[in-house]
């Protein structure tokens, strides 16, 4: 769709003397249509910019989703590295990844429970 305005005779047209009411109606239902044509055009750029913003935010998010997720496993391996000196590597990773598989229990248990209400 374009966005030039084509002329039209009966838009274009100065009402006179000798231009009746049909030539109003007819005036109108074609200026209602211009005015319908442009809300259209105005609610699909509206939309395509809300798109364009919430597409954009949405890959932020994803970033820093990715990064928490990798900071989180940073402080597991220095958990785990720190908790070796005192118990051993192998103790240490099982503690570590029991307190975490115990904590994501816990937060998966919290949520069912909270859907069942």
């Amino acid at each position: 769709m374009t966005d030039k305005v084509l002329p039209d005779p009966v838009r274009d047209t100065v009402v006179g003397a000798d231009q009746g009411i049909p030539h109003l109606v007819a005036r109108l239902t074609h200026d209602a249509r211009d005015v319908a044509r442009a809300e259209i055009a105005l609610a699909k750029a509206k939309v395509r910019d809300s798109v364009t913003r919430y597409r954009a935010a949405a890959v932020r998010f994803a970033i820093a989703g990715v990064l928490a997720l990798a900071a989180l496993f940073a402080l597991l391996v220095g958990l785990i590295m720190t908790l070796a000196t005192l118990v051993g590597p192998g103790l240490a990773t099982l503690i570590v990844v029991g307190a975490t598989l115990a904590g994501a229990a816990a937060l998966g248990l919290s949520g069912r429970a909270r859907l069942a209400r």
